[in-house]
């Protein structure tokens, strides 16, 4: 269920959210009336300096606050999930996958694969840009969420693709040049895997990159 993404974990002190009566336990249902998908839409909807947002309680019952508060102002919610959905586990099978090297027995977050455009902005982890669609990178470039870090390898498409072990990894070049093109910062890294994408395919990436 999508509540569970928007339910409230914490409500910081001395802010608006808590003069405004909500608690922890409290679900998100709106801002100014738009359902919230993800952390992005919230940061989004909340900027503004007049807001109305919806919130269930734990009770069950609805409570519609209105805000009037300076423009960035923090409206002091933390919810159970960061993200306020969920994290977008990688797809690909790297033939240099770190994360696939690791030895047994250790503590299960560090199994955990994530290839999320959300966390590439917030905090600044490298994304392959595999399953994140033209819609996803266009609503990036309305939000203005720059930059982006991309793990792009090589700009071969057909390399690309053995190298992720992903049909859908080919495409890097078309979804790169969109996002610039939209205004967004894009950081590139390319992990050298000697014989495969070293050399003339090396100077391939570079100048597909730098034009």
């Amino acid at each position: 269920m999508k509540s569970k993404y928007l339910t409230i974990k914490r409500v910081v002190p001395g802010s608006i959210a808590l003069e405004s009566g909500v608690e922890a336990g409290d679900i998100l249902l709106s801002v100014n009336g738009k359902s919230i998908g993800d952390v992005f839409d919230y940061r989004f909807e909340t900027v503004n300096e007049e807001l109305n947002f919806l919130v269930q309680k734990k009770n069950g019952e609805l409570l519609e606050i209105e805000v009037k508060k300076d423009e960035y102002e923090d409206l002091g919610l933390e919810f159970e999930f960061p993200l306020m959905d969920e994290v977008r586990r990688c797809r690909n099978k790297c033939i240099f996958c770190f994360m696939d090297q690791l030895p047994a027995n250790m503590r299960s977050t560090l199994y955990f694969k994530d290839d999320d455009i959300r966390l590439s902005f917030l905090e600044g982890n490298y994304v392959t840009l595999t399953n994140t669609g033209t819609e996803e990178l266009k609503r990036i470039i309305g939000y203005r969420m720059s930059p982006v870090n991309v793990s792009v390898h090589t700009t071969n498409p057909r390399l690309r693709t053995f190298m992720m072990g992903n049909r859908h990894a080919g495409d890097i070049m078309e979804k790169i040049r969109l996002l610039v093109d939209g205004g967004i910062k894009v950081n590139c890294q390319i992990v050298l895997c000697r014989g495969i994408n070293d050399g003339p395919q090396l100077d391939r990436t570079l100048e597909d990159l730098s034009g």
